[in-house]
């Protein structure tokens, strides 16, 4: 449920309170949620977008991973959910349809969660993605602007699917580059959001569309009380994509994010104009964010590298300085 355009304008509407609403669209969390019982309640989110691989297969996995990915980041479990389809019958075979949504369904057969429907319309540009229904305890929502200080900031995916599927169009990427992003595109987030529930984490997010700063923004802009460090040089990043964004293959969306988000980054040395491309590439089912307590920080860690999420790494620290800022050093 990353906020887009629409979401924004709807931010300006004044909706009458529900104590029910645990999160709704009036902050920029990753999905809704809502208390049904003192011990339960629903969350919900959607997501669907363009082809961003030929393989429409490969495409229905990456849109299913994507979407359930905002359930994972709030500690939520995905049940059931609804395809979402846009589709040029008079441009494309009905075979492409049916490879993206068995793609899709492999995903959340492997995610347990149970496809119930959905619907779909007659469109000129080929889309598709989900609506999710999950479930969680109201006392054990993770928010994504709930850090504390001293904690420290991990991220379990590389970042760079925006610029490495942006070099695919002039055919620039190596085959083993794009088995490999497209690898992490169709991993789910589910066990990444298992240990971090399990080791009890501060705050969480999903880096998607707004990219990393984009996102890490969420966490303390939007409350203000704290500041993050971010280490570049510990980010995990896909092979190449220094290269690509040195060339200037970026996507449109990273220099729409900067624009957007520029004025809360400080930078404690000048830091070269392809790299904040990187920071702000939007990601396609990228990484979870979390900000944990620096006492189960290392074994926290461990763990996920244990479960084979090989790539999570601290990238950064919560901070009292520069509230709401991220600090680049």
């Amino acid at each position: 449920m990353a906020p887009g355009v629409l979401d924004k304008a709807l931010c300006g509407l004044i909706q009458r309170e529900n104590p029910n609403l645990i999160a709704g669209f009036d902050k920029a969390e990753d999905a809704g949620i809502y208390k049904l019982t003192d011990d339960l309640a629903i969350v919900q989110t959607l997501d669907f977008f363009t082809p961003i691989v030929d393989d429409p297969y490969l495409f229905g996995q990456i849109a299913v991973a994507n979407a359930l990915s905002d359930v994972y980041a709030m500690g939520g479990k995905p049940l059931v959910a609804m395809n979402i389809v846009g589709f040029p019958i008079k441009k494309l075979d009905v075979s492409v349809l049916r490879e993206m949504l068995k793609g899709g369904m492999k995903k959340m057969e492997e995610a347990e969660v149970t496809l119930v429907g959905g619907h779909s319309v007659e469109d000129p540009e080929l889309k598709y993605g989900i609506s999710v229904t999950g479930v969680i305890h109201p006392d054990k929502v993770i928010s994504n602007a709930s850090a504390k200080i001293g904690d420290k900031v991990i991220l379990t995916k590389p970042i760079g699917t925006g610029i490495i599927n942006t070099a695919l169009k002039p055919e620039l990427v190596a085959p083993e580059i794009i088995d490999k992003v497209t690898e992490s595109m169709i991993t789910l987030n589910r066990k990444a959001s298992e240990i971090m529930q399990e080791f009890g984490v501060n705050a969480c997010t999903d880096v998607t569309g707004f990219g990393l700063l984009g996102h890490a923004c969420e966490m303390v802009v939007e409350d203000a009380r704290v500041g993050m460090v971010i280490y570049p040089d510990k980010i995990p990043i896909f092979p190449e994509t220094e290269n690509f964004a040195k060339m200037g293959i970026v996507p449109a969306g990273a220099y729409r994010n900067k624009m957007f988000r520029i004025g809360f980054i400080e930078q404690q040395s000048k830091m070269s104009d392809w790299m904040m491309d990187i920071l702000f590439d939007p990601q396609t089912s990228g990484g979870l964010l979390i900000c944990v307590s620096p006492e189960k920080a290392d074994t926290m860690l461990q763990e996920m590298k244990k479960s084979g999420i090989e790539n999570t790494t601290i990238i950064g620290e919560i901070v009292k300085e520069s509230k709401g800022k991220i600090i680049l050093q």
